[in-house]
């Protein structure tokens, strides 16, 4: 399992993400096919495209605004606890040190208040210059226990900015604490473990960049827009056309086969499909480029099945896998909840998520997440890719990687249900959110089904037959926590299965 810390964001200086306690397993799969001579590491880097496509929406221009301060008493500590051997002056200049750094790794604007608020007052200016600003969050160090800190923070929590209020361990008491505990748009850490302090300025961070975001899909033969209800994430509908009509005007350039190459020379396995196949459908991650690119989108999904299924166009299945994988949300089918999801999860886990058609086996209680289309970069973006084959679509057409888990390792099941859908008519989106371990890798064949199917043991007792959710995601790690405490901060919600 993951490690007990609570929070997947380094305060060291180093990457964003700290949860790499991964499992180490094999992730080695039997299969009918030819080993490859020669191909390298499995771990080996993908070869970088000579004009990698970019986001380029408004959530990739997005810089969060932050505000921070800091509350206490103007006099000495005295007997009143944190007492007189808390050294205040000592942790202010420590925490904002901490935050300085933090915010400047998460590429937020920061406005620093120079001295602590000493006074209800204080802090009723204070918020209403940050809501005045419209800062896109705030930030509260409590280093007090007494006067007006925890009233203080208690306003901070009803303003209608996110906010996280941090309690290093001397400034509360559960009676202090428990007001807050359950409010939404508000998110308390109680702990002398600053990295969970950096968490809450990451979903500061994601949750801003996650209303800003803009997705392009493609569906239909109308240009219409639209907002996925309360996320707040734009939709710009493209006729499915668009993609056709540029796919077929792309010719196969050297970027094309580069990369087309560089997949086949890194596949641990070959079965079934050709170069061509290949190069076909990494021709889909260009014109998927050229799209956002012409959109000014941040996230793309499209209903490939029913725009490409029955034309000699290729499935972006490889295009999906190579998009995620560079920190682009790319979802399949034209699903709104699970392109929500991808944008979601990668703004604030630093990870791609797998999309995945839930299959139940009752024979030992498990659930086999199969799709035909699944990143690489399973740990993160910064991570190594995990080891894959190259095969067909289940289908039998284009060329699909089909990635290896590691059997143990921890994986996250999350699904997004946007509001006033079938499976969620209510007013506010639902995230639904699992914890599990890898099984296995199954073989497809001769299970019939998406040739990416990875098998997980969940740890609740849930029926695997009535398993709630579709096209839900998985991912590396346990990030149950931290999805419920994003969900209290942004008013979406949780609910553990």
């Amino acid at each position: 399992m993951c490690s007990g810390s609570r929070c997947p964001l380094k305060c060291d200086g180093s990457h964003g993400i700290s949860r790499r306690d991964f499992l180490r397993g094999s992730a080695g799969v039997a299969a009918a096919s030819v080993l490859l001579g020669g191909c390298g590491s499995m771990m080996t880097e993908p070869g970088a495209a000579a004009s990698p496509i970019l986001p380029c929406g408004p959530a990739s221009r997005c810089t969060p605004k932050l505000r921070a301060a800091f509350v206490r008493r103007q006099e000495e500590y005295g007997m009143l606890w944190p007492g007189a051997v808390y050294d205040g002056q000592a942790a202010r200049a420590m925490y904002t040190e901490k935050i300085t750094a933090t915010a400047e790794r998460l590429g937020a604007s920061l406005d620093m208040r120079p001295e602590p608020i000493y006074s209800l007052a204080e802090a009723e200016a204070w918020i209403a210059d940050a809501e005045n600003a419209k800062a896109d969050g705030l930030f509260l160090v409590v280093l007090d226990r007494q006067k007006h800190a925890w009233p203080t923070a208690q306003k901070v929590a009803a303003s209608p900015i996110p906010s996280i209020c941090y309690s290093p361990l001397g400034t509360s008491f559960t009676t202090n604490t428990i007001h807050l505990a359950e409010t939404t748009g508000n998110v308390v850490y109680s702990t002398n473990d600053f990295d969970q302090a950096a968490y809450g300025m990451k979903m500061l961070c994601a949750a801003a960049k996650m209303r800003a975001a803009r997705c392009v899909v493609i569906k239909g033969a109308q240009r219409t827009e639209g907002v996925l209800g309360d996320l707040g994430i734009a939709l710009q509908y493209v006729p499915a056309g668009t993609f056709i009509e540029q796919y077929n005007r792309t010719p196969d350039s050297a970027d094309i086969l580069a990369m087309a190459d560089d997949y086949m020379r890194r596949a641990r396995r070959i079965t079934g499909a050709t170069r061509q196949d290949v190069i076909n459908g990494v021709k889909s991650y260009y014109v998927a480029g050229e799209i956002l690119k012409a959109e000014q989108a941040d996230a793309i999904t499209m209903d490939c099945l029913g725009a490409l299924g029955k034309i000699d166009v290729s499935l972006p299945c490889i295009a999906w896998s190579r998009m995620n994988d560079d920190g682009i949300p790319a979802a399949c089918e034209a699903d709104l909840g699970a392109v929500a999801c991808h944008i979601m999860t990668q703004y604030l886990l630093d990870r791609p998520g797998f999309q995945q058609d839930p299959v139940a086996d009752t024979a030992d209680d498990t659930l086999i997440g199969a799709h035909c289309s699944c990143p690489t970069r399973l740990s993160g973006f910064d991570g190594p890719c995990e080891p894959f084959d190259l095969m067909h679509h289940h289908g039998w057409r284009d060329a699909v990687p089909r990635t290896l888990w590691r059997p143990g390792q921890a994986v996250t099941c999350v699904d997004v249900l946007p509001p006033g859908t079938g499976e969620n008519p209510g007013p506010q989106s639902i995230v639904l959110a699992s914890v599990g371990h890898v099984c296995e890798n199954m073989d497809v064949p001769p299970s019939g089904g998406c040739v990416v199917s990875v098998k997980v043991k969940f740890d609740s007792p849930q029926e695997v037959l009535s398993f709630p959710g579709f096209h839900q995601l998985f991912l590396y790690g346990d990030y149950v926590h931290e999805l419920e405490d994003f969900c209290r901060l942004c008013n979406l919600k949780a609910q553990v299965v």
